[in-house]
């Protein structure tokens, strides 16, 4: 019970269909399993209603709420339903990103960089910019933004990267900027994680095979061969929020099975 009785708002706490759970998802459902209790955000209101339900299923306190993180008003209507709520933040969990439309600096257009900006990076700042205040004023909160080893590995989508080491940096801006608050920023750093999004999302957009795509995926992680899921990149921001990692501030973690350690 790591988080017990804190108020968590989960950023993404929705996903795809299919055969895993995403990230956001997964998320969710191991704070409410410490004992959280946790606003799950997302734009789809029937998938953020999913989680929830299977919350309340296991006996846990959750309640669906939806926002667009690219409007800032719905950043603003996040943070004041959590806080009529349970009057406190204690936990912000950021669990956003895209990808779609993005490619190499002469193939992307612009429509496609601001898009994937708006979602990657500005909405997380928006979340952060709102959030913020309240945990200051509170004396303590912790901040978890999932990044990607898109940040710091060669990648072929290039805004998707640039806004990911964006987020690395806006983590460690946040932790130095808030210390003396007693507010932590952390962020994770997945590499190649088994979700719907990642695996069916992509299969089906360039009508791939599955079981091939995820055999190709496994291949490049040394650790075990094998991606991860998305419970092992939950763990890792269950252990960033709770007090375990009280003394850690302007992290970020790498969730890959080694992939991002592979130089030369």
């Amino acid at each position: 019970m790591r988080l017990q009785d804190r108020a968590v708002v989960v950023v993404g706490a929705g996903q795809r269909a299919g055969e895993t759970v995403g990230n956001g998802r997964a998320a969710a459902l191991l704070f409410a399993r410490e004992g959280a209790r946790v606003l799950a955000v997302d734009r789809d209101g029937d998938s953020a209603a999913e989680t929830v339900a299977q919350i309340v299923a296991e006996g846990g306190e959750a309640a669906p709420f939806i926002a667009d993180i690219r409007r800032e008003e719905d950043c603003t209507a996040t943070v004041a339903a959590a806080l009529e709520r349970w009057g406190r933040i204690d936990v912000l969990h950021n669990n956003v990103g895209i990808g779609a439309g993005d490619g190499d600096a002469q193939l992307l257009d612009t429509a496609a960089w601001d898009r994937i900006f708006d979602v990657n990076l500005r909405g997380m700042w928006l979340m952060c910019r709102h959030a913020v205040p309240s945990m200051r004023d509170r004396g303590g909160g912790a901040i978890v933004n999932v990044s990607s080893i898109a940040a710091v590995c060669a990648a072929p989508l290039l805004a998707y990267k640039v806004s990911k080491a964006g987020v690395n940096a806006l983590t460690h801006q946040l932790a130095m900027d808030n210390a003396r608050y007693g507010v932590r920023a952390n962020a994770v750093m997945p590499g190649l994680i088994d979700t719907p999004l990642a695996v069916e999302g992509i299969a089906d957009a360039f009508g791939i095979d599955r079981d091939e795509l995820r055999a190709s995926r496994d291949r490049l992680v040394p650790l075990g061969r094998r991606q991860g899921t998305a419970w092992d990149v939950a763990h890792a921001a269950l252990f960033l929020a709770s007090d375990d990692a009280g003394f850690i501030t302007g992290a970020v973690l790498p969730v890959d099975g080694g992939q991002s350690g592979q130089i030369g």
